[in-house]
């Protein structure tokens, strides 16, 4: 029997699993993907990870795997498609039916972004198109750009983007917002951001990166001149294994602290799919470091 089983291989569960080899835990690293990374693989360029100033984000994960192997950490390629709660620990079935026995279990699995689906939004990703302005929004200063959104996550990014940027634009599908007030009035207040509202973005153009955002609005179809679309319509945690198995929230992310620990015990949960305020490459790999302690812990009061 495993000390524990870590599912996902983004930077949470590699951090977790350096974590892990160093403090001598029997462990493994379950990745479903085709490589390590996570969502920072399809990132162009990470410009505040500390110390690694305009990486890019296929790079940081090969520098992450890098150490893992490095440490000793144990990988094995296969997606999980059940975890049983057992006497003395938990039982982790794979997608080809073979099986793991631990005594704790560390869910990494991260979020995916809510997508528009609509015309260029793939093919601009990472040229113009990006789902975090705040690791992206440097990148565009001086430039114009769109969020799109309507909630809290959407009127701060164009709020931190209007600081920055020569002009926002905000496209809501509605004329009333789900942000709260005080949020919507400050960024009323700022002079380079205008209100596009009612509006639904129809298609992402350009040549080699963004250059127009169309939108269809009551008066029709307007193009907005834009070097960069913030996409800001909603995360999906990838908290489908855990339902059932531990307490989530309205929004389907796993209800854990800062300790990472959920309601049952044994089992961890570290990164994005977690219930927290910021989730970037700095926070997610400081929560595996946080599970792997709190793992320990738990082992040794055992």
């Amino acid at each position: 029997m495993l000390d524990t089983v870590i599912i996902g291989a983004g930077p949470a569960g590699m951090a977790a699993g350096i974590y892990a080899a160093r403090a001598e835990l029997s462990h493994l690293v379950l990745e479903s993907g085709l490589m390590s990374g996570g969502q920072i693989v399809n990132t162009s360029e990470v410009d505040n990870y500390p110390g690694l100033k305009g990486i890019g984000g296929f790079e940081l994960a090969m520098k992450f795997r890098e150490h893992c192997d490095a440490c000793g950490v144990t990988f094995r390629d296969g997606k999980v498609t059940e975890v049983k709660k057992q006497e003395n620990g938990f039982l982790v079935v794979l997608e080809d039916g073979e099986s793991y026995t631990a005594k704790t279990v560390l869910f990494a699995t991260g979020a995916k972004h809510r997508m528009l689906s609509v015309p260029g939004e793939t093919e601009f990703a990472g040229s113009g198109v990006s789902y975090c302005a705040t690791c992206d929004g440097a990148f565009f200063r001086g430039k114009e750009v769109a969020v799109v959104g309507g909630g809290d996550v959407a009127i701060e990014d164009a709020l931190f983007l209007a600081r920055i940027c020569k002009k926002v634009y905000l496209v809501h599908r509605r004329d009333g917002f789900r942000a709260a007030k005080t949020l919507v009035n400050r960024l009323r207040s700022c002079e380079n951001v205008e209100f596009v509202l009612k509006a639904t973005p129809a298609r992402i153009e350009g040549n080699g990166k963004v250059e127009t955002l169309t939108v269809v609005t009551e008066a029709g179809e307007r193009a907005l001149p834009v070097s960069g679309v913030f996409v800001a319509v909603g995360m999906l945690p990838n908290t489908e294994l855990l339902k059932g198995l531990v307490s989530l929230n309205e929004a389907g992310y796993v209800m854990a602290g800062e300790d990472c620990k959920t309601d049952v015990p044994g089992i961890f949960a570290a990164g994005d799919l977690r219930t927290k305020q910021l989730r970037q490459v700095v926070t997610a790999a400081a929560d595996g470091a946080t599970a792997i302690y709190g793992i320990e812990t738990y082992l040794n009061e055992q």
